[in-house]
């Protein structure tokens, strides 16, 4: 979990720079379009068979749900600084214990609710309604996180009968035809610049997806999500470095009070878990 938090920052950074000479669908498509290429030769290694009906459907709704959060993300990178992209992205974890609850068989306690509360004040503290004006790009971010948090339950749920480097397999093709809609409505001539960022962008998030699901499948869902934690330094960091981004101080204040409400109720989990 920890490289799969390194990995993402760094597919955050080349999305930016692959910029939105694209549109967002048909950036998205070409990533995925790469990533595919790239995870192909797994199938080889594994010499497995396409997927029994019941999880074919698991995979097919994972590519859904997935492909429209990949479309907010991809809009939201280019419009907010990368720090305030990770900061928001902190409200995935909140929607993933939720939904552990939810639909994994998980009771739902207490503390869930209210970390999801605190979670929330954090959310308002970075988009200050009322005394700031709210960008597209925040809400972007916003609509992708629950569908993130839905893509990892489903891929949790995989963990359970499927081989790691086939989720990894079927996410990408999946994905892909999702977003082969779209994209291929609206196509534009991408240039050799933004085919090669792309491309590296391709080789981050492969490696990104496939160390997350070891993570899911060597330990419960709940004590992976602290690992996301330092994210948002690496990515302020970058974001500083390659694209002179100078986030507000309530970002990382906002991002605090979302990490701490995850951190306590992780934890707990986490001790239950052990003991």
């Amino acid at each position: 979990m920890a490289v799969s938090g390194m990995l993402f920052v760094a597919m955050t950074a080349t999305v930016r720079l692959a910029g939105d000479e694209l549109p967002v669908a048909q950036a998205a498509f070409i990533r995925y379009a790469i990533g595919l290429a790239l995870v192909a030769p797994l199938l080889l290694r594994l010499r497995v068979r396409l997927p029994p009906p019941r999880p074919a459907g698991l995979y097919a709704l994972r590519g859904l749900v997935h492909g429209g959060a990949v479309i907010f993300w991809f809009y939201a990178i280019n419009r907010i600084p990368l720090a305030e992209v990770m900061a928001l992205s902190y409200t995935t974890p909140v929607f993933v214990l939720i939904g552990a609850a939810l639909f994994l068989g998980e009771p739902l306690k207490t503390e869930r609710a209210i970390a999801l509360a605190v979670a929330s004040l954090g959310v308002l503290i970075v988009l200050r309604p009322g005394f700031d004006r709210i960008e597209t790009g925040q809400l972007a971010q916003l609509a992708a996180a629950p569908l993130f948090a839905a893509s990892a339950l489903i891929a949790k749920r995989l963990t359970r009968s499927e081989e790691p480097a086939m989720i990894v397999f079927m996410l990408t093709l999946c994905c892909g035809l999702v977003l082969a809609v779209p994209a291929l409505a609206d196509w534009r001539s991408p240039s050799a610049q933004a085919l090669f960022w792309l491309g590296l962008t391709a080789v981050f998030a492969t490696g990104a997806h496939y160390a997350q699901t070891r993570g899911f499948h060597a330990a419960p869902i709940t004590l992976t999500q602290p690992m996301t934690f330092l994210q948002i330094l690496w990515s302020a960091l970058a974001g500083w470095w390659l694209f002179g981004d100078h986030p507000d101080v309530w970002v990382f204040v906002g991002g605090g009070v979302i990490l701490a409400a995850v951190a306590a109720v992780s934890g707990r989990e986490a001790r239950r878990a052990s003991g």
